[in-house]
């Protein structure tokens, strides 16, 4: 079975969990900006929670199907049609051969998970399915779906619809958003003036934000301690000797705005990291539109630990619910 591409919306790429274990070569560990919505959508389905899905961006695709199967649509609200009639997103929906899949306008969030029952059958690379397109790597073709293009779909078991996960099992963004930060390894570097004002100021999304990393801006720039430059550091004050970025890294270029480095980030430069946001809100980062109120939240690693268990609890109460 096959899924022909009529429109590829603005980014619609093929995502699943990622090929963790390649970092340390360059090879970002990808996959879906919102993880627990791509498991989710494809619980919904009958699928493997990391079976391959369609990421898209602000704008949902156009997609025919040849023959029938079950779909489901989970992460931003944005509503989506069967042959031009609406359905409800995170539902299992019954679609038939030739049926067409569209969407209307993003209400909120920023992403949306589309899972077919059998998962999108691409070849696997280092792993994965999914997409990098930086590096030409998996998905299809290792680019962006395009118009005409037909996506392969696996086996499928029995096809069952109707399954729904509830309003309290999907996740929610308070306003402004909040992001809990872990202070990092080059913390020391700012000045105490600036520890308070990170924290202290409402900053907002800019237009630069993708799958490498979402800026913000509107906060006071940050002031850094004075200092020789080390060998093989440049002027910019905050430059250091090249080190590794974990992902969440919050890095600063000359005080101004900060950049959260998420699934497609580089794994290392010449920049420092004056924090890290804690794992259990990167999925949150994935549905943040520009120009999204945002806060910063100091956390300590207990703390960050805590909220790594409630969002582990949280995904195993919807496997519970979709069992």
């Amino acid at each position: 079975m096959v899924i022909k591409v009529i429109n590829p919306g603005l980014s619609t790429t093929i995502q699943d969990l990622g090929r963790p274990g390649y970092f340390h070569l360059g090879i970002p560990l990808g996959g879906a900006m919102d993880r627990l919505a791509l498991r989710a959508a494809n619980l919904l389905v009958g699928n493997d929670e990391g079976a391959a899905c369609l990421e898209a961006v602000f704008v949902g695709p156009e997609l025919e199907f040849a023959k029938e199967t079950v779909i489901a649509v989970t992460g931003a609200d944005m509503p989506m049609k069967i042959d031009g009639e609406e359905k409800p997103g995170w539902t299992a929906i019954k679609v038939k051969s030739g049926q067409t899949l569209s969407f209307d306008f993003l209400s909120k969030g920023a992403r949306i998970y589309i899972a077919v029952a059998g998962g999108i059958d691409v070849p696997i690379v280092l792993g994965s399915r999914s997409t990098y397109i930086i590096g030409a790597l998996g998905g299809f073709q290792g680019r962006a779906i395009a118009n005409n293009d037909e996506l392969p779909i696996g086996p499928s078991g029995r096809l069952s619809e109707g399954a729904s996960l509830e309003g309290s099992l999907r996740p929610k963004m308070a306003t402004p958003a909040e992001l809990r930060v872990l202070p990092g390894l080059y913390w020391h570097r700012l000045q105490k003036i600036s520890m308070g004002s990170f924290f202290d100021d409402q900053w907002k999304v800019a237009s630069e934000a993708d799958r490498m990393g979402y800026r913000f801006r509107g906060g006071r720039a940050l002031q850094f301690v004075d200092r020789e430059p080390p060998f093989g550091a440049g002027s910019d004050p905050s430059n250091i000797v090249d080190s590794c970025y974990p992902y969440g890294s919050i890095q600063v270029p000359g005080g101004t705005e900060p950049i959260i480095l998420h699934r497609d980030a580089v794994s290392g430069g010449g920049y420092c990291t004056i924090g890290t946001v804690i794992s259990a809100d990167m999925d949150m980062i994935g549905q943040m539109q520009p120009n999204t109120p945002t806060r910063f939240v100091e956390v300590d690693m207990k703390m960050a630990l805590a909220a790594r268990a409630h969002r582990a609890a949280l995904l195993q109460s919807i496997r519970h619910a979709l069992a």
